[in-house]
């Protein structure tokens, strides 16, 4: 009797063992892998895939405490918190919000149990980079990998034929790398066409636009270039590098530095037009990253896809490769869309960007406004900074900013995807019945810049030419440009900027949107152009240092002052002669009130009254001025003898660097 009990224990104790073992290898991944078409046949079926093709496969671990990451994202871009942009390190973040040590070591093995071989990763980056043949993936994921037919690309893609699942004690988050189905699109055009008849006076060969003349556009000749500062860029096919160097001998400027190429799941760096690559995307996205911030310290380009020949991607092991790698980047872009079988895929990514003080721009797209026909994601997600599109005209060849109009093939719109509105475009008077937003959803783009078919390319071993375009070229500028902000924010022991549109859209809603944006009120993309928010440019393009003081002003945690022009020029003047009335607009670009003390003039130059209005407040001694607030001086020049004159106008506040000057230069004839 005694026998027959421990016989009858030990079998049950071996169901349980096979009822666990089967319930571990239950395990179904967080996020939707399948395609519609596959699930439910409508793409004709071709079979499977050979057993021994080799694939690479990025699985991703879930975070940890997702809700107290979302608390503690508000409270990080809270301008009244204490804890307000105080980031965290990809290490920090890893112990708070990532994976157990021990659930990353359980995927490690997992992995090598199956086979796999292991060729990158990090707990930091939460993404383990596997290779492996199609048999391995089957059996690991508990799928059966299928070719199927795309009706709409008139192509043949590859796919799993349901969810997959793991052997583990704990769900994955993610598998990247599992299907082709919708094939990467690079965020430019070429054709020799412009939005507006006017003849660009670009400084590159043809007179069309270097990456160096959006600096002298949007940043001017200030003395930021990016030193210190690391940018990133995601990029789904590598690059020829020589391609760069033509670019910059051509233009005849030198190159700065030479890029650094990162492979992330094993996708090879190099680009041959011979084999059928194009690298124009890679190579632009350099040229303008690296032509707004010529003294950043690198560039790193990480390769996460072999677009043009093989038509896979993973863009998993680029972001867990940009929040992971040190030196971190700070500015981020990338210039690429593709239509995910499930929008939540990246978000912990983007999140964990946006914790670390990282700002990560997309292009939104040259399809006009957004749909479910064509490409928004990721520029649509709540968490990325979306990049539409303008037609700029600049005063002169590599010269100042003098119009802009919105280009008519920018992307934006509202979420294809139904994205939910983010909080920060909720803010009263973001959506109106102008801009004919979503109150529900996200709309995009939230800042833009030059996109219209005026820059020059070099590409695919040395092919050179003009009439390029899209808002591919916007993104990168944009990381260039933050690179910028975030080297002033160094300078001073101020916090990175990080993820802009928490500040931004108050900035724009506020009395010192003018001196930090240039504000575009014409144009349409299947939506118009209007003042202030717009789903064309959202809030506009950088209006040269003043939305970096905005930016980084707010992150030192009191007044700042800006000054919107920093420097006033008269020009000729007959003696004894008044001549001026030129306005400065000056700005609280900080968190907390600007108070001026005293306004002075020195020279030959005097104030002249400024009338009180609904839209401007004069500056006086004494004023208080809010966070975001603004008032405005004039000055007269009145010489008193022939030859150059020099004054300033000199303000004492509470702001740090009082007392802060305005130059004044004029010529006595």
């Amino acid at each position: 009797m005694i026998r027959r009990f421990a016989v009858f224990s030990l079998t049950l104790v071996a169901v349980l063992a096979i009822v666990s073992v089967a319930s571990q290898a239950a395990q179904p991944t967080m996020t939707r892998h399948t395609r519609d078409v596959v699930v439910n046949g409508e793409a004709q079926s071709f079979g499977r895939m050979p057993a021994t093709q080799t694939m690479n496969i990025t699985v991703s671990l879930a975070l940890r405490h997702a809700p107290e990451l979302d608390n503690f994202l508000e409270d990080v871009y809270d301008p009244s918190s204490a804890n307000f942009r105080h980031f965290v390190t990809p290490e920090e973040f890893a112990e708070r919000f990532g994976p157990s040590q021990e659930d990353w070591d359980a995927t490690v093995r997992w992995a090598k149990q199956n086979g796999f071989k292991i060729i990158g990763g990090t707990r930091e980056g939460r993404a383990l980079e596997l290779k492996g043949t199609v048999a391995q993936v089957e059996r690991a994921f508990n799928v059966k990998m299928g070719v199927y037919q795309n009706s709409e690309e008139k192509r043949r893609f590859f796919a799993p034929d349901r969810e997959p699942s793991v052997d583990l004690a704990f769900p994955l988050w993610h598998v990247g790398g599992l299907d082709n189905y919708s094939l990467p699109h690079a965020m430019y055009e070429h054709k020799d066409h412009r939005a507006q008849s006017q003849v660009v006076k670009g400084s590159c060969p043809g007179s069309t636009y270097c990456g160096s003349d959006m600096r002298a556009a949007y940043y001017g000749t200030g003395p930021l270039t990016g030193t210190g500062q690391n940018i990133g860029l995601l990029e789904l096919a590598g690059s020829n590098l020589s391609d760069l160097t033509t670019y910059y001998h051509n233009a005849g400027q030198t190159q700065p530095y030479t890029p650094t190429l990162v492979s992330t799941d094993g996708y090879s760096t190099s680009c041959n037009a011979s084999a059928g690559c194009d690298d124009a995307e890679q190579t632009l996205d350099m040229t303008q990253a690296m032509g707004m911030a010529p003294g950043s310290t690198m560039t790193y380009m990480y390769v996460c896809g072999d677009a043009y020949i093989s038509g896979t991607f993973d863009e998993t092991g680029c972001l867990a490769a940009m929040v992971s790698k040190q030196p971190l980047n700070l500015g981020l872009s990338s210039s690429w869309a593709w239509k995910p079988a499930d929008p939540s895929t990246d978000d912990p990514y983007y999140k964990q960007m946006a914790s670390q003080g990282q700002s990560f721009f997309d292009a939104a797209g040259d399809s006009k406004k957004w749909s479910t026909q064509n490409f928004a994601y990721p520029a649509e997600d709540a968490f990325v900074i979306s990049v539409g599109g303008t037609d700029l005209i600049v005063a002169s060849a590599g010269g100042p900013w003098q119009s802009e109009t919105g280009w008519v093939d920018s992307g934006g719109g509202i979420s294809p995807d139904g994205i939910a509105i983010p909080s920060y475009q909720q803010l009263a008077g973001v959506i109106n019945s102008q801009n004919k937003g979503s109150t529900t959803l996200r709309n995009g783009p939230d800042v833009a810049a030059e996109a219209n078919f005026d820059f020059y390319v070099c590409a695919d071993q040395s092919g050179c030419q003009s009439g390029f375009g899209g808002t591919s070229f916007a993104a990168p500028m944009w990381a260039g440009y933050i690179a910028l902000a975030d080297q002033q924010a160094a300078s001073t022991g101020a916090s990175p900027v990080g993820f802009i549109n928490p500040a931004i859209y108050p900035l724009g809603l506020s009395s010192g949107y003018a001196a930090a944006f240039h504000d575009i009120t014409s144009g349409n993309n299947g939506f118009p152009a209007v003042t202030g928010y717009d789903l064309q440019t959202g809030w506009g393009s950088p209006n040269g240092a003043g939305l970096i003081n905005a930016l980084v002003g707010a992150g030192g945690g009191g007044p700042a002052i800006s000054f919107n022009p920093t420097s006033l020029k008269f020009g000729k003047v007959p003696v004894h002669t008044t001549k001026g009335k030129k306005k400065v607009t000056v700005t609280n670009s900080g968190t907390a009130a600007l108070n001026i003390t005293s306004i002075t003039v020195s020279g030959d130059f005097g104030l002249v009254t400024v009338n009180q209005t609904k839209k401007i407040t004069p500056c006086s001694n004494g004023l208080s001025l809010a966070p975001g607030a603004a008032c405005v001086i004039k000055v007269s020049f009145t010489p008193s003898q022939v030859g150059t004159r020099t004054g300033s106008v000199n303000f004492a506040d509470n702001a740090t660097g009082s007392p802060q000057s305005v130059a004044l230069t004029g010529t006595g004839k």
